[in-house]
């Protein structure tokens, strides 16, 4: 969708906002202003008028949803329900949800449960999108920080609350049962959650008792096409002495003589463009290497649930033990399907995109090298918080909270992959046919589904295994006074201990030995052991349809019969090798004050806090590639803090606040992990690449500054309008080196040379924005029409940071500028809600501009830059109550049938045109429910 539309629509929604706000001032019959009259809303409108009064109460600048009542959170999971907010970018709606954001186009929220942060395994934060809605009872999203808050976390803090039995006044039972439909995937899935609790008032105190489950189950298909990387080949016509024959592919060289890979502007793309090849300037065309389709199959479980005790001995004590457990079981069977476009044979026809030297298709290119892949993993993860809370007030104006918590997380994946391949008479392609999406066949289509025709080739085989723990104290206090400067200080240590590991192992093998076809290979272990797909991409590209492989679930069912097939070591002889193990101590304290001022005679509040943290940090690791070699590093580091808020309330109704605060981000233990993850030379470049961590990564660091204008213009309605800068330095960027590394197992494209990418602290960048938001339920409709409202944002970013350039020794050779990685300079997300008696209903949309969202692999001639298109959802939910007690509810997620896409550029080079990488479908989901509640 273009700017200019989206920009006139959100005019004439604003206008009729504000045209009327006056009438709803001065004739809304339920008006609260000076009567004194409660006014309950319920549903729909509830949860957003929770969500206006969270912002309006809080300190900081705080967005939130709100559960409309038990159970009743109206998403799949946390992450699909924070899409609505304002200044939320989902990043990934693969697999049938949303499952990655970003709070102002930064990833790295500090993630908390219950004001405890949560983590999995060896990571800073947690999967959000495996906490199930049905537990929420709010979620709060920090775009500022105060002194009592934890450090971690550029973007923010996310904060999830779950229920506890005090909630209630007494007996209190929900039920919810979902039927949800993925539409890609054909399939029918189950969604249940269930909330039981009680109070009683008993000789010792007030004790509460609840328990809340939920459990969810997804089949999901995802389908995928791909146009691979851009090469230089020879033209039709190479100059003599060149040594290249027509069309040939132009590989590097030694020591890159023709042409360097992974050039951060790429080979130029003017028609008549020439490299030095054996001393004479030859003429090329850039074409892509391959195309290749993705057929993925998966399905994940997650099994939920909290228990929480409470009890109150007094009226001026409360005691809380609470656990909560998150699972996650997952397995994708990934059927790739993958061919080689280059130069074997007859090297077929060209057609180039005008003006340029870029090739657009290619018919009729014999004897091209393709393979399928039959790739399966699986996962499982199990985090459980164990926490003991008390809280105690310390006369009428004061209070000290004490919390004890100790989580684990353990992570367990295994994959397993096995390649048949062939030789194809011939292959056409299209690179881009329509709208990003290649089209490609072969000569022999037919034959793709049959066995006969296909080698057993590699097999890979891997595992890993993360974990990780911490237990942390926190020891909080305040007083507090009605009158004066100084209204209240806050005091508080917390002090955290967390260990984290992993262990891998891994073996790869070429093909069996003595060769064998996919048909032996079945006669051999039945027709179960291959699978055929059917129906790709629905006939929405001109592509294949249709391929067999090695079943994925069959394999690792019969993981030990294909090892002995391949001679590589069976179950019993495996172990899983540590390759780092760390464990981080963190002291952190802080003091803040409260103070109001009248200015003008309205109150001026008035916030300001420092806190200091320490951090040491020891780290061992052991180096697979050198019979385990250990080693150990410690650093530490410390840090003040400083916060500062105002909040101005100009009018009862007018509010203007400032926060200025900094705060910082911990490397993942992942990034720190000096191991190297190797991948051999399958492009023929002349050396593999590979990543590892750097030991001596320091934290990145912000200083933030937001000025916001809130204006709650009613009960149910507000505008708001901030601004907002981030200055970050020390932020992580990869630095590419190229290293020999000998004995390293590689058996697919083997070498000892590789380059080897590593996060460095070498940038520093500057984020800066507006985010504008709408909230309006008018209040002279007619009756009918009654509880129709809006609710819309507007996020409008900027970004830049340097960009080290390197040489192959690692040595920074230049600076370049880049937008941060997953920032839409615009987003923005409309809903029209509708609260009536029984009916409640929200029509939402949401829409990002186009992004950067990773560097290619330094293996190819193309920027190395990968953007993603914009990307859009349109999604309805429906509620109605039956009664009080009963619900119905329909949901419908992406009702457009939005696409992924992925193109290549760096600055002015490239685009979704002429450099179309791959492109997803993105399923519809349709889910029917009912919810049961009684309290």
């Amino acid at each position: 969708m273009a700017f200019k539309p989206f920009a006139y629509c959100a005019a004439s929604v604003l206008a009729l906002g504000f045209a009327g706000v006056a009438q709803a001032q001065d004739v809304a019959p339920d008006s609260t202003e000076g009567d004194g009259e409660a006014i309950v809303v319920t549903g729909v409108r509830a949860s957003i008028v929770g969500a206006i009064n969270v912002r309006k109460e809080s300190v900081q600048i705080v967005d939130s949803i709100v559960s409309e009542d038990v159970g009743k959170l109206p998403d799949n999971n946390v992450v699909e329900a924070l899409q609505r907010v304002t200044g939320i970018q989902v990043t990934d709606r693969a697999g049938g949800e949303a499952a990655k954001l970003s709070i102002r186009g930064l990833p790295d929220a500090l993630t908390t449960l219950n004001g405890r942060n949560i983590f999995t395994t060896t990571g800073q934060s947690f999967a959000l999108q495996d906490i199930s809605a049905n537990l929420v009872k709010r979620v709060d999203v920090f775009k500022t920080r105060a002194a009592d808050q934890i450090e971690t976390g550029l973007a923010g803090q996310i904060n999830v609350e779950t229920r506890r039995p005090f909630d209630f006044d007494g007996f209190a039972i929900s039920g919810l049962v979902r039927g949800i439909y993925n539409e890609q995937a054909d399939t029918y899935n189950p969604n249940a959650a269930l909330l039981i609790s009680n109070r009683w008032d008993t000789g010792i105190g007030d004790i509460g008792l609840l328990v809340n489950g939920s459990y969810s189950r997804t089949k999901f298909r995802d389908q995928t096409v791909t146009a691979g990387a851009l090469v230089p080949f020879a033209t039709q016509t190479p100059p003599a002495g060149s040594g290249l024959a027509p069309l040939e592919r132009i590989f590097p060289g030694a020591d890159n003589v023709n042409w360097t890979p992974g050039l951060d502007r790429g080979l130029s793309t003017a028609a008549g463009s020439t490299l030095r090849i054996n001393g004479v300037n030859t003429p090329y065309y850039l074409s892509r290497d391959a195309v290749f389709s993705s057929d993925l199959y998966g399905k994940r479980e997650r099994p939920s649930f909290n228990v929480a005790l409470q009890w109150a001995p007094n009226t001026s004590s409360v005691y809380t033990a609470e656990v909560y457990y998150a699972g996650f079981r997952g397995e994708t069977f990934n059927s790739l399907q993958f061919s080689f476009v280059d130069w074997w044979g007859n090297p077929g026809t060209v057609g180039l995109y005008d003006g340029t030297n870029i090739v657009k298709s290619r018919s009729n290119v014999a004897d091209v090298y393709g393979f399928n892949s039959g790739d399966f993993n699986k996962s499982k993860t199990d985090s459980f918080v164990y926490a003991l809370n008390g809280k105690w007030d310390v006369g009428e104006r004061g209070k000290i909270v004490a919390d004890l918590a100790y989580q684990t997380s353990k992570v367990d994946t295994s994959f397993l992959a096995m390649r048949t391949d062939r030789v194809a008479s011939s292959i056409s392609t299209v690179f881009n046919a329509n709208g990003g999406i290649p089209s490609y066949h072969f000569s022999d289509d037919s034959l793709l589904t049959n066995p006969a025709v296909w080698n057993v080739a590699q097999l890979y085989d891997n595992g890993n295994r993360d974990k990780g723990s911490a237990i942390t104290g926190t020891l909080d206090g305040y007083y507090t006074w009605d009158e004066g400067f100084l209204r209240k200080i806050k005091a508080g240590i917390r002090i955290d201990d967390r260990k984290g590991s992993s262990f891998v192992r891994t073996q790869d093998a070429g093909a069996p030995v003595g060769g064998l076809n996919l048909a032996s290979f079945v006669s051999r272990f039945g027709a179960e052991s291959v699978f055929t797909n059917k129906d790709f991409y629905q006939g929405r590209a001109d592509v294949p349809t249709s391929w067999v492989l090695p079943n994925g679930s069959w394999l690792y069912d019969n993981a030990d019969a294909v090892r002995s097939l391949y001679g590589v070591k069976t179950s019993d002889q495996l172990a899983l090798q540590q390759v780092f193990g760390i464990n981080e101590n963190t002291i952190a304290a802080y003091v803040q004050a409260d103070a109001e001022v009248s200015i003008l005679g309205r109150p001026l509040m008035l916030q300001a806090g420092v806190r200091y943290v320490t951090v040491d940090t020891n780290y061992d690791f052991f180096d697979r590639y050198n019979n385990g070699a250990h080693t150990r590093v410690s650093n530490g580091s410390s840090k003040w803090l400083p916060a500062f808020t105002a909040r101005y309330e100009i009018t009862d109704k007018l509010r203007l606040r400032f926060n200025y605060g900094e705060t910082l981000r911990r490397p993942n233990f992942t990034d720190v992990n000096p191991n190297y993850t190797l991948t051999g030379d399958l492009t023929n470049v002349g050396y593999g690449s590979g990543t590892a961590g750097t030991a001596s990564l320091k934290p990145t660091t912000s200083k933030n500054y937001d000025v916001a204008l809130e204006w709650y213009f009613d009960r149910d309605s507000a505008i708001t309008a901030t601004a907002f800068r981030r200055e970050i330095n020390g932020l992580v960027v990869p630095l590419t080196v190229l290293e020999t590394i000998p004995n390293n197992g590689i058996v697919a494209g083997a070498t000892n040379r590789f380059a080897i990418t590593r996060p460095v602290n070498a940038s520093n960048g500057v984020l800066k924005g507006i985010e504008l938001g709408l909230t309006y339920f008018p209040h002279y409709l007619p009756k009918f029409m009654d509880g129709l409202g809006f609710v819309g944002s507007v996020t409008v970013l900027d970004s830049k940071q340097n960009i080290p350039l390197s040489d192959a020794a690692g040595n920074i050779t230049g600076q370049a500028t880049s937008s941060f990685f997953g920032v839409s300079d615009l987003s923005y997300n409309a809903t029209l809600a509708y609260d009536n008696g029984p009916l409640g209903a929200r029509l939402s949309y949401i829409w990002r501009k186009e992004f950067l969202a990773v560097n290619e692999a330094r293996l190819f001639a193309n920027p190395i830059g990968v953007w993603r298109n914009p990307e859009q959802s349109l999604d309805l939910q429906l509620t109605f109550n039956v009664n009080d007690r009963l619900g119905i509810t329909f949901d419908a997620v992406n009702l457009t049938k939005s696409k992924q896409q992925t193109y290549y550029k760096f600055e002015d080079v490239g685009g979704p045109d002429q450099f179309n990488l791959g492109t997803t479908l993105l399923s519809r989901t349709f889910a029917l429910g009912v919810r049961y509640t009684f309290k």
